[in-house]
């Protein structure tokens, strides 16, 4: 393997980019015509332009990106996330053509591709399930009586969804029909797909994610576990590595588990087998994710594995060159997502000139992006600008690092939420570890994060208050009660 094609953009097309350099493998990046002076586009050792900005005319034209593949000579493709990497009719056509995916093959993204066949899978190796039902229900009858045989509340779930689309919670049984019928609905516009199944409601669930690896030769390993319960619609925003939450011997069991899921549809490569875990720390079956999860640098800050280049090696076919014994934790990992998107218009991305882009450096600091100071950024794509992960000796140095790592970090020209990411890391739910996927509904509002900001203005003022008066001692007392005060007088609250 000599050449690989990055059949995607930003931040992610250059991490695997560097990885490949490392290895001594040439890239070749594609790229719309928004995307014409991307990052991604100056690195790579070639660049094919392949449409349109619009996704649908580029980025997830399965011809075009085949077409570049031969045109470059690539022996192989790399999908990153989005896009087509989940895409088994795209894996299946890229085999076909003679080339290797870095990826699993097609019968497992199927297999995974829907969360009732993946349910199915699982259940073979009596992974744990939320009671509910293991098919999709057509008849609203038989689905009422499901219902209330698991008992409300429960969760009305899209066999082909994600992202929350075609789900809905069912809180008593007069409103099942109509939630019902909306779910179904939902799931046809989105997915072409209006199967849904239900389950029992986890009222405070955990998101606990556990990365698998697997190669061709039949052995799979985890890599632990990482928590994702941070999420705003049902998107996750920070993710930290480990669990705050787990024991060893619940790390072990939910790791087994994980592995076995990988190998009920024989995996291969890098995935993730997603679990919800429940106040009593009961853990169930989510789903599985045939493909590099956008969270996975914790990982690596963790286990020292480069999981990138671990998929380019199970893609040439060798054998993985570490056992389960061999794998351990060390330290602490966390990573704030940086979208361009406004937290005090309700996270609605805000597009425009990055006029100042300096990212933060220092120990323990990685910053994972796709832009520079001046770029734009488009508006046909995903609003992340970056992801920011911190690693210390154990959870209280990696939240310190987050927080001088947000602080350093300048951004101007756009809205981020890198304000909110320092609310969430400085609030005591996730300070004391407990909190869970309802954090941003019971702990976030514009009033808290205005707050948060004065209360820092407040300080920063103080500090400057003390500085100056170190110089001239006469008017310390006379700055401080100034600043106290007129602060007291504008904060809300």
């Amino acid at each position: 393997m000599k050449k690989i094609l990055i059949a995607n953009r930003g931040e992610i097309a250059l991490r695997i980019m560097r990885s490949a350099r490392e290895m001594g493998i040439k890239t070749v990046a594609v790229y719309s015509e928004a995307d014409r002076n991307a990052l991604h586009v100056r690195y790579a050792d070639e660049a094919i332009c392949i449409g349109p900005a619009a996704s649908s005319q580029s980025y997830l034209v399965i011809d075009k990106i085949i077409d570049a593949c031969k045109q470059s000579g690539a022996d192989a493709i790399h999908p990153g996330y989005g896009f087509l990497s989940e895409n088994a009719s795209f894996a299946r056509q890229v085999s076909e053509a003679g080339i290797t995916l870095i990826g699993p093959s097609p019968e497992a993204m199927e297999i995974m591709g829907n969360k009732l066949s993946a349910k199915a899978a699982a259940l073979k190796y009596n992974i744990p399930m939320v009671p509910g039902t293991e098919q999709a229900i057509t008849d609203m009858g038989e689905a009422k009586d499901r219902a209330e045989e698991v008992g409300f509340p429960i969760l009305i779930k899209a066999a082909a969804g994600g992202g929350g689309k075609g789900m809905r919670i069912v809180e008593k049984a007069s409103d099942f029909e109509e939630q019902m019928h909306a779910a179904i609905s939902e799931a046809t516009s989105a997915f072409g797909d209006g199967s849904v199944f239900i389950e029992r409601y986890v009222s405070s669930p955990r998101h606990i994610e556990i990365q698998v690896l697997g190669d061709t030769h039949g052995n799979i390993v985890h890599l632990f576990e990482r928590d994702c319960s941070v999420q705003r619609r049902h998107q996750k925003v920070i993710e930290e590595a480990p669990s705050s939450v787990l024991s060893p011997e619940l790390r072990a069991k939910m790791g087994k588990c994980a592995v076995d899921a990988a190998r009920s549809c024989n995996y291969t490569g890098a995935g993730t087998v997603e679990f919800i875990l429940d106040e009593n720390l009961d853990f169930f079956f989510l789903e599985m994710n045939t493909r590099l999860q956008v969270e996975h640098p914790v990982t690596e800050m963790i286990t020292g594995v480069d999981l990138v280049k671990e998929q380019i090696r199970v893609a040439r076919g060798e054998v993985l060159s570490f056992k389960q014994e061999d794998l351990s934790i060390t330290g602490h990992a966390i990573e704030v997502r940086v979208y361009a998107e406004d937290p005090k218009n309700n996270f609605l991305p805000d597009i425009g000139t990055l006029q100042t882009y300096v990212t933060p450096k220092g120990p323990g600091v990685r910053v994972d992006d796709g832009f520079e100071q001046g770029m734009e950024i488009p508006i046909y794509y995903d609003p992340m600008i970056a992801k920011l992960i911190t690693y210390g000796k154990d959870r209280t140095e990696a939240i310190e690092r987050m927080l001088r790592a947000i602080d350093e970090y300048q951004i101007t020209g756009i809205q981020t939420t890198l304000a909110f990411g320092k609310f969430v890391l400085q609030h005591q739910a996730f300070v004391s570890g407990n909190f869970d996927t309802h954090f941003v509904e019971k702990y976030f509002s514009l009033e808290n994060l205005e707050n948060a900001d004065e209360q820092e203005a407040f300080i920063a003022a103080l500090i400057a208050a003390k500085y100056i008066g170190q110089q001239n001692p006469e008017k310390m007392e006379q700055l401080t009660q100034t600043t106290a005060s007129g602060w007291k007088k504008n904060r809300r609250g």
